[in-house]
Order: structure tokens, then sequence, then C-alpha cells
């Protein structure tokens, strides 16, 4: 092995060491030892030539640079070349945004692969171009030191080579986990910015009310939609409450709106988006929702409902077989394609709404957009739920809902509160004992008003006798002693009938939320005659809630009964109409029994009241529904009451 090396062969002179290195020697060398071979040298110099003296090196253009010279060069020339690329990799990572992504990220495994090939290469240099400058002259020792020293290369080679390859193979998944995340915030802007855009098209439409608190509900629902759209883009979609329509009465009824729907946004949108203030949005899962129906086709998207029997509440439509038409729930959100809309409003130019009154408005829309068959079915959309905000199954929802009681702060106390009872002497004996078994208890200061005193109960004669339709007369005799025979410091009336089922702790809580000083009338809102320029009312049988201050204003005016037997509901609507004060709507009052309404729409609420005892047991329908328990009375949430058929 030491004759393989070419510093043996430089010990048999520069001719040998020409060969070894791969050239032949040049005329000048060839000249130089042919002169020496002719010359007389002295024994000295044999001597020293045989113990291995190299020649003096030749002089520039008489032969160029020993081997050893060259090899040296050529290595300095080599490190110099790799200072320089280092000093300019760190003047390049000194620019900073001058570079770019790709060399920043494999600069570290670009100079760890540097490292190890010039180490190769050093470890190499014994055993290939020359010897170290310090390497005895002795030409066995030479031998054993080169034969360690290729020995060593040989057992280092194959490690040094591996990591010279996980120097690369690192330094590629460096690149790629550079050009991911670059890739991936590429792909997430572009969907951003798209859902930006079909935002854009979607016109908001919240079924808001003008009273304060209502109206507060509306405008925190408004910023929350808009906020969401501001961290999507620039673009933001419209967002319209409807209480600020102000051209129509009968704007809550929806269908008198559609005109103005189609000339403002049947060119530019795509869809009109309808809201409870106490429904919640998710606005990309909204857009990825509607996404799925063809905007330039028919559409008309729900939670659906059905009804499990024909009902007096929808006119005992579909008596057969009630559960085939569809409608939607409100409190879940409900949409309507652009072309469909345009064809309402084409519709409604040429035959006006017909119906006088508007009860369940919901199932009369679903009717209307149905068209005995020339309509579209609502499509139920399982992403619009009613399920609370912290339910475990919303995580697949665009919209929820807030479904338990609004608590404002304390409850208003019981002496706040004033309830009168209306009754006749023929129900003394059957509905009476129904309302002293259940939720009197509740109430602090109530009175039954009839057209017989019984001291047994007790009833107040009003002095205004029974008629068998309307109570115009009785209602508004109740309204003149509260303003004038109970304390001034009682801010609130509550008017029922003598089988209306009330929770009076629920409704503490409720009015919580409303301020007295303001004109407030408030239970579940019906509407006459609203598509040609009608009036809303609270029918009587959920209850009737005002506040003192419109009581005041109501009787200060001159807005009276026609008839002793006029329906008292609905001319107190048409009095606050004329007066300007709104009504003011609430879902948790019925008009109806439990099961006159769909199941699905009872699970998201906390009913405030019911009416009626036909075919039920009462008592069992309030302690099933209405029944305050420790749980509820402390939290204000909802229970999960063991509801049967009722």
């Amino acid at each position: 092995m030491g004759k393989g090396s070419c510093v043996y062969w430089d010990y048999l002179g520069q001719d040998a060491h020409s060969r070894c290195r791969g050239r032949r020697p040049s005329r000048d060398e060839r000249a130089g030892r042919a002169g020496s071979r002719g010359s007389a040298a002295s024994p000295a110099a044999a001597a020293r030539g045989r113990r291995g003296r190299r020649a003096p090196p030749p002089a520039a253009g008489a032969g160029g640079r020993s081997c050893r010279e060259e090899g040296t060069g050529r290595r300095q020339q080599q490190q110099h070349q790799e200072e320089e690329e280092e000093k300019g990799g760190q003047a390049g990572g000194d620019r900073g945004t001058a570079t770019s992504r790709r060399p920043l990220a494999r600069a570290p495994a670009a100079e760890a692969g540097s490292r190890a090939h010039r180490a190769l290469r050093l470890l190499a240099a014994p055993c290939g171009s020359a010897a170290p400058a310090k390497m005895s002259r002795e030409p066995g020792y030479s031998r054993w030191l080169l034969f360690a020293a290729c020995a060593h290369l040989v057992f280092l080679l194959p490690p040094l080579r591996a990591r010279a390859f996980a120097v690369s193979v690192v330094s590629e998944g460096a690149e790629d986990e550079t050009e991911l995340p670059v890739l991936q915030n590429s792909e997430k802007s572009r969907t951003i910015s798209k859902i930006g855009r079909e935002l854009k098209g979607i016109v908001f439409v919240i079924q808001s009310q003008s009273n304060s608190f209502h109206s507060k509900r509306a405008e925190d629902l408004k910023s929350d939609i808009l906020k969401q759209a501001v961290d999507l883009g620039k673009e933001l979609p419209t967002v319209l409450l409807i209480h600020q329509i102000d051209r129509h009465e009968g704007a809550w009824t929806i269908l008198p709106l559609m005109t103005d729907f189609s000339v403002t946004y049947g060119r530019n949108s795509s869809w009109i988006f309808f809201c409870e203030e106490d429904t919640r949005i998710q606005v990309v899962k909204l857009v990825e929702t509607l996404r799925r129906f063809d905007k330039s086709k028919e559409w008309f998207l729900g939670k659906a409902l059905y009804d499990e029997e024909s009902t007096i509440i929808h006119h005992y439509a579909f008596a057969e077989n009630p559960t085939v038409f569809k409608f939607p729930d409100f409190a879940a959100g409900w949409a309507l394609s652009i072309p469909l809309v345009n064809k309402l409003a084409k519709k409604l130019k040429s035959e006006p709404l017909k119906s006088d009154f508007t009860i369940d408005l919901k199932h009369e829309i679903a009717l209307y957009i149905w068209q005995k068959g020339e309509g579209p079915h609502l499509t139920p959309v399982p992403e619009f739920c009613t399920d609370d905000v912290n339910s475990y199954k919303v995580d697949h929802c665009a919209t929820t809902f807030i479904n338990f009681l609004p608590l404002c702060g304390e409850p208003v106390n019981k002496e706040d509160v004033f309830v009168a009872v209306k009754t006749c002497r023929k129900f003394h004996g059957d509905r009476i004992p129904v309302v002293k078994q259940t939720w009197e208890r509740e109430a602090a200061l109530i009175e039954y008003y009839s057209d017989y005193a019984d001291i047994s109960i007790p009833t107040i004669d009003l002095g205004i006798p029974n008629t068998d339709r309307g109570h115009c007369g009785k209602t508004f005799a109740i309204l003149e002693r509260f303003l004038n025979h109970t304390s001034p410091g009682t801010p609130w009336l509550v008017v029922v009938d003598d089988d209306t089922l009330i929770s009076i702790l629920r409704l503490r809580k409720l009015l919580s939320c409303y301020d007295p000083n303001e004109p407030v009338f408030l239970g579940e809102r019906y509407g006459y005659g609203l598509g040609t320029g009608g009036y809303s009312y609270i029918t009587g049988g959920g209850g009737m809630v005002f506040s003192r201050t419109a009581v005041q204003k109501l009787l200060a005016s001159k807005c009276r009964c026609y008839s002793m037997d006029a329906p008292d509901d609905m001319v107190l609507g048409m009095c606050f109409s004329g007066l300007g004060i709104p009504i003011t709507h609430s879902p948790l009052f019925h008009q109806a029994r439990p099961m006159d309404y769909p199941k699905d729409y009872l699970s998201h609420q906390i009913p405030v009241s019911f009416h009626k005892h036909w075919n039920i047991d009462p008592v069992k329908v309030y302690f099933t529904w209405l029944a305050p328990n420790t749980e509820e009375s402390s939290s204000g949430k909802k229970v999960g009451y063991s509801r049967e058929d009722l």
C-alpha cells in the first residue's frame, strides 16, 4: 500500500512522482534529468539523493511547480472558493427580504453538507494529492503512517457518506416543510376570498321589534354577523332589521316586503336569509350550506316542522294527514333564493294577499309559497338548527338558537305584578278551581272579575254583563280599575282568561328585560288585514301584559269599545296602533294547548302560558309544562321535563 502512494514515488524521484500523478514529465524536466546524469555528482550528493532528497524546484518556465505544491495550491484554491461561498451565503442571509424562501431554508443544511465534504477531502489527502508538509522523510515511517491514514479513511468513509446523504435528505425535507405552509396559506386565502364574495350575495333579514329590549338584541346579532364578515374580507353583506322598515305596518309578516326585496336585491344578490333575534349564525358554515343549492333555481329552505294532528291554529289544514305539509321553524333561520323572491313579488303585484288574519306566520308563509302545489315545498336543511349554542350537537350547524328564558337581572317582585282573571258565573265551579290548584299561589296580587260576586272565590262584579262573543266592555273596566284602585307603585298588569295556564315566576323573569316606564303591550302577536293596512294585536287567551305607562296612554285617548261584546284583544290592538305604540311579541305565550304545536317547536322554548282546557287534564299540563322547580328557580335555564302528549 505504501508503494501505491505518490509520497513513495516521490522518494524515487521527480519523474516517477510525475507518472504517479498521471502526467508525463515535461521536456525541461527530462532535460534536467539528462543533464544531471551527464554531470559528475559528488558521493555526498548521490547519498543525499538515495536518502530521498528531492530535486530543487525548477524555475518558472522550466518545468512548473512540484506535484506537492500543485496539490497544496489546488487545495488552497478549493478552500478559498468555499470560504467565498460561505461569505456569500451569509451576505445573502443578511439581505433578508432580498433572498427567496428556498435558499434561506436550505442554507443550514447546505453548510453542513459543505463541512462534511471538506472532511472527506482532508482525510483523502494522504492517499491522493500530496503528503502532509511535515511528514517524516524516512520511507518506512511514511509508509506506515500513510497505511494507517488510508485504513482510517476506509472505515470512516461510509459513515461520512451516509451523513452527507442524510444532510441532503434533511435539506429536501426542510424545503418541503417550508413550501407546505406557504401553499396552505395561499389556499386558505383563496378560500376566504371566495366565501367573502359569496357572503356578499346574502341579504340577512332579522325579524326584529322596536321595543328597546328587542331592538338591542337585534342590533347585537347584526354586529356579530358583520364582525364575522370583516374577518373574511372587505365586502360586507346587507343586514336589515324588520322594525326599521317602517313603510309597512305588517312588515313582520314578511310577504308584503317581497316586492321591495325583488326591486332592491333581485339583480345583485343570491339569497334572502331570515332569522330571529335569538338565532346565532356561523356565516362560513351558512355560506358553505347554501352553496349546495343552485342559486339560479327556486329554493325554499329551512328546518322543517309539521303538525302531528290537525289543529285550530292552522284552521285544520291537511286534516287527513297533517304530517305531509312542512313549514319552517323561524328560530333556525330560513332562506329564499332570489328567483323565488322575484316570482313571489310578481304574484303579489297581480294578486294581493287575501287572508284577513295572520295567526301562525310560519305556516301561512309556507302555504303561500306552496301555492297549492304550483310552488316549491320547503326543503329541509339539517344545518339549520335550534340546538342551544352550548350543545354537543352544534358542530355541524350553520345556525343555533338561544333557548333559555331571557333574564336581565333579578325577576321583578311579586308585588310588582297585578293579575286580573276574567270569568263568569257558569265557570266558577270548574275553571276557577283549576287556577287555585295550579298557578294562583305564584301571584301576590290577584283578583277575579265576574258578572256575579261570589265571596267563596272571591269574585268582583264590575257591573258589566257577560257576553257570549267578545269581552271588550269588561276588559276596559279592568283597565280603569287597575289605574284608579291599585297602588301607583305596581308597574305591571296581566289580564288572563279563567282557562289560561300561566307561570307567574317565568313571567316575572321575562319582565325583568322590559322597562315599565315605556308603553309595553306584550304577548302572542296576531294580525288583522296587514296586507291592506290593518293592525297587529295581542291575542287574549295566552295572556295580555300591560305596563302602567301603556294603560295610562290608552285611557288618556278617546279610543274605546265600539260595542260591549266587541273582541277586546282586537280593539286594544287597533287603539295602540292608532297611538303609535308597538305590539311586542313573545313566542313564549300560547293561544292554544301544547298538543296544538309541533313538538320540535316547543322543544327549544320555556313557555310562559297555554290556553284552553279542551280534552286535556289542565292540572297535569300545568305541572308538566309550566310549574317551577328548584333548578329553574335558581338558574332560569331550561329543564328537561318529562312531557307527554298533552
